[in-house]
């Protein structure tokens, strides 16, 4: 322990989408003294942050944390999972594609026994919420992506969605709603929405730079207390005299309960870590959205203008047993994304697009696990990509590459393509086109679920519907990590949702007017 130990009433433990979200909230009241811990600096005034169409550099820049992962036999063993290290968190790295859950999916989380999380207490939240989440705006909306739209839509006979957000689908294509100001390109992320405006409040601590690794017991044995190394090196001891919130993602927040001796005892043990919590489901449930890619080369340049080359998708359903919603998914690049292709032997061509068939609910489910006691050594992460004994996932891509063809054949789409690169024409078999599609497969950065909440007899839940960890007082986890089961389109908006949620929570404060989740989607 230091000699000197400074203390807050929370302790926020990741200044990302969630942690931002409950900063602001928790300090809106003057005699809270809320501090937040975020490994990576700020993006005040960064335009390399602040810009969203500059998404795509920071793969793998130095506010990228990217994790690895291990070997896949049925899948990409060369995936690398970028996770932001910058205040805002992935929602100040990603593409900001803003999507609510389906009233379905939150019907899910119910039916896993998280009482107070069905569409008709959480879907109200959205009127909270601070971004600014609109469509692509019509400067963005370049001709090629207009056109791979009115191809989809003829070719596929599914409706064009002006605001995928205005109430629950079934199909369509469309431009995407992004969390973002078209004026600017400026983006609408968790930190500009929640922090900036209030980053002068003197009850609002921000320690940037600061890396958490161990929580601690206090005098009652309630986690409240968390070492941090600061930005020179030094170490400090800080304490919550209320709670320690955890939120610090689907991969850190279970490494940092490990880290300190909560979760599977067994594997702990054999770290040599003791064990203060045996809590066998942190680190398993995890999660992702995996997706394959398609490559075509162009007949020239594209248009330049852009929100941020990803503008628009396409959703199907073509299995009626899921309920109303899509069961496969596509990202439309408008620049092309060959990082994997590459590494199978495919050119890269000068002027291209791609179109990414994407499992939205995946049937294969992965697990993580530390390497050592080390704080420093990265994670194991293993997805498990497409080892489901059902074989849904990689039915899936086979089906989204042969749906991409359908649509690239199309017109007005079609008049701009010269050829297909990856995989090529010659690969038409089923066989080939799940090899194919099982090697160059990526993902969009969505992992969940490894600290998940659930019912009081559920062995493997990590938390409580009230996002309190299992058995134990002073700690709470409020980040993608806690969810039972993964949205079916981009979570990040869920996420926002939820911190919203846990706000409540945790003041006791009541939450919104419940709605028709039929329209749940409809105003704002």
């Amino acid at each position: 322990m230091d000699d000197e130990t400074t203390t807050y009433d929370y302790l926020i433990i990741g200044g990302g989408t969630a942690g931002s979200v409950l900063a602001a909230r928790l300090s809106e009241d003057p005699a809270c003294r809320v501090c937040v811990v975020e490994g990576g600096p700020s993006d005040v005034g960064d335009e390399r942050i602040l810009k969203l169409r500059n998404w795509i550099n920071l793969l793998g820049s130095e506010f990228d944390y990217g994790y690895t992962t291990e070997e896949q036999p049925r899948g990409n063993s060369h995936i690398l999972h970028s996770r932001a290290r910058v205040l805002g968190g992935c929602s100040s790295h990603n593409t900001l594609i803003s999507f609510l859950p389906f009233p379905q999916d939150l019907d899910e989380w119910v039916e896993r026994g998280c009482d107070g999380w069905g569409p008709e207490t959480i879907l109200p939240y959205r009127s909270r919420l601070q971004n600014t989440i609109v469509p692509v705006a019509a400067a963005d909306r370049n001709a090629i992506a207009e056109d791979f739209v009115t191809a989809a839509s003829t070719r596929l006979g599914v409706p064009v969605i002006d605001d995928f957000n205005a109430r629950p689908f079934t199909d369509g294509t469309g431009f995407f709603s992004l969390a973002y100001d078209p004026r600017t390109n400026t983006r609408s992320s968790a930190s500009v929405a929640y922090l900036h405006p209030v980053m002068d409040r003197p009850n609002l601590t921000l320690r940037l730079e600061t890396w958490a690794y161990r929580l601690l017991r206090d005098d009652e044995g309630r986690f409240t207390r968390v070492q941090v190394r600061n930005p020179d090196g030094s170490v400090s001891t800080l304490e919550a005299e209320a709670e320690v919130l955890l939120c610090a993602g689907a991969i850190d927040t279970p490494r940092l309960l490990m880290l300190s001796g909560i979760g599977p005892a067994d594997h702990l043990r054999d770290l040599g870590i003791e064990v203060l919590a045996d809590l066998p489901g942190v680190g398993e449930n995890l999660l992702d959205h995996p997706e394959s890619v398609m490559v075509w080369e162009t007949r020239g340049p594209l248009p330049p203008n852009s929100a941020m080359d990803s503008d628009a998708g396409l959703f199907l359903r073509r299995d009626s047993s899921g309920g109303p919603r899509p069961d496969l998914m596509f990202h439309f690049y408008q620049v092309p994304f060959t990082v994997n292709t590459e590494r199978l032997g495919y050119p890269v061509p000068e002027h291209g697009v791609c179109m990414t068939p994407n499992v939205p609910r995946a049937h294969s489910v992965g697990r993580m696990w530390l390497r050592s006691a080390d704080p420093t050594v990265h994670p194991a992460l293993d997805f498990r990509y497409f080892t489901d004994p059902d074989g849904h996932d990689e039915r899936t891509i086979v089906d989204g590459l042969r749906i991409a063809r359908e649509v690239a054949a199309a017109q007005p789409l079609s008049d701009w393509l010269l050829r297909e690169v990856a995989p090529g024409p010659d690969i038409q078999s089923d066989a080939d086109l799940s090899e194919y599609g099982r090697r160059a497969a990526h993902t969009v950065y969505h992992p969940a679920g490894t600290c998940r909440m659930g019912a009081e007899d559920d062995p493997m839940a990590v938390l409580d519907p009230q996002l309190r960890l299992r058995g134990h007082d002073g700690l709470r986890v409020v980040d993608a990590s806690i969810f039972p089961t993964m949205p079916t389109i981009n979570p990040m908006v869920t996420v926002l949702l939820a911190a919203e949620r846990a706000a409540d929570l945790i003041t006791g404060s009541p939450a919104p007017q419940p709605m028709d989740t039929e329209t749940a989607g409809d105003g704002r």
